[in-house]
């Protein structure tokens, strides 16, 4: 019997996992799978390494399951069917762990009190990352649990970068820069010096192109500057997220629109980005495929504001040797990363449009003249998590 260590990835209405046993060079993933639609109709899939399915439950429109009853569903799925493990732990994506945690920490019942402080800092995360974890206090108090932060990669940023010009009584508040998708990032740099080691150990910007999305720049694969801020709702324009907004158009909603703070939390939030701008669609496939006009436009202000966000986090290097495309979009949209690879020519960007329309694994998709190389890397979030867990456990055992 080996150990192993659940990963979880709680969102509003579904419960992702992985589970990981240990290998000879660390964890390697034996099951992965989710809960989906757990307010309207609950439906569980799990999959072993090779894509097969060997779980699968639905309990129909209209039942309730919530992510106590998906956590309940797992651990007896996970009881029943893989006896071959032990489980010794559980790792959980927690968005956002303030200035309080910069590194992964177990969890306790202060630790949790302590996390949702940062409840209104990330509405549509922080809630749904700690059910899970107060589900699993309650029901198996023993059972150690890791929190892994997606702030704590971008706390090496320096001072000026995470500094809004407010007075310093708001800022000691922790009013600041966080910067998010840190686990993405932190995999990136990880495994960076393996196809890059002039990237590695220069400067890289990486676009984690997703529902959620961001970029991040590294300079010898430290966070030094990143696109979201106080909030996972700053910097580029993303599936229902607006982005970068001038904090004049939310006084004018509240003046003159009559909008009250849960409003304009929920325009921010649910109502923009590609969806908000095209009336069609979050989802970028869908827009990619529509001759709508409105589905155009969204596209084109998601390209243009990330390339101006390439310029400016090239600035803040000092000069570029690489981007990294990573996430759902970035992974497997070559038509975007062809239109943003063409945008960033001036930066010394030359793609190689037969190597990109080719790439489904970590790839180089630039020219091999390039003065500045381009990547496609697959992240790998639940991995980091893994990792964390079994070190932060490793550290609490008794000797």
């Amino acid at each position: 019997m080996s150990d192993a260590i659940a990963v979880l990835n709680a969102g509003s209405s579904s419960l992702k996992f992985s589970l990981f046993a240990e290998g000879t060079n660390g964890p390697v993933v034996v099951v992965r799978g989710q809960a989906e639609g757990l307010q309207t109709s609950p439906r569980f899939v799990a999959k072993d390494a090779g894509g097969a399915v060997i779980g699968e439950k639905a309990w129909g429109d209209g039942a309730v399951l919530g992510h106590a009853g998906a956590l309940d569903h797992l651990v007896a799925f996970l009881r029943d069917r893989l006896a071959q493990h032990r489980l010794v732990g559980v790792g959980h994506r927690v968005v956002h762990g303030g200035l309080e945690y910069a590194q992964p920490v177990r969890v306790d019942a202060a630790v949790v009190t302590a996390l949702e402080k940062y409840v209104p800092l990330a509405p549509l995360h922080q809630p749904h990352n700690l059910a899970p974890i107060k589900a699993l206090l309650a029901r198996l108090p023993q059972m150690p649990q890791v929190a892994c932060f997606d702030t704590a990669f971008h706390r090496t940023q320096p001072p000026v970068a995470q500094a809004f010009a407010l007075p310093r009584s708001i800022t000691e508040r922790g009013v600041i820069r966080y910067g998010f998708h840190g686990l993405s990032y932190e995999y990136i740099a990880g495994v960076l010096p393996a196809h890059d080691s002039r990237a590695a150990a220069g400067k890289a910007i990486v676009l984690h192109l997703g529902n959620g999305a961001s970029m991040c720049a590294l300079a010898s694969c430290r966070s030094v500057a990143s696109t979201m801020g106080f909030t996972a709702a700053e910097g580029l324009p993303m599936g229902t997220r607006c982005g970068t907004l001038d904090p004049g158009v939310v006084l004018y909603l509240m003046d003159e629109l009559g909008m009250d703070t849960r409003a304009v939390e929920n325009l921010i939030y649910q109502q923009s980005g590609l969806l908000g701008v095209s009336g069609i669609s979050s989802d970028m496939r869908t827009l990619l495929a529509s001759a709508d006009p409105n589905a155009k436009a969204a596209i084109d202000l998601y390209v243009y504001r990330i390339c101006r966000e390439l310029g400016s986090l090239a600035a803040a290097l000092g000069g570029l040797d690489a981007i990294v495309f990573t996430a759902g979009i970035g992974e497997n949209s070559a038509a975007l990363r062809e239109r943003i690879c063409r945008d960033a020519a001036w930066l010394g960007v030359t793609l190689d449009p037969d190597a990109n329309g080719r790439a489904r694994e970590a790839a180089r998709i630039s020219a091999a003249d390039s003065r500045v190389a381009a990547w496609v890397i697959p992240t790998n979030e639940e991995l980091m998590i893994a990792r964390h867990t079994r070190a932060v456990i490793a550290v609490s055992r008794p000797v």
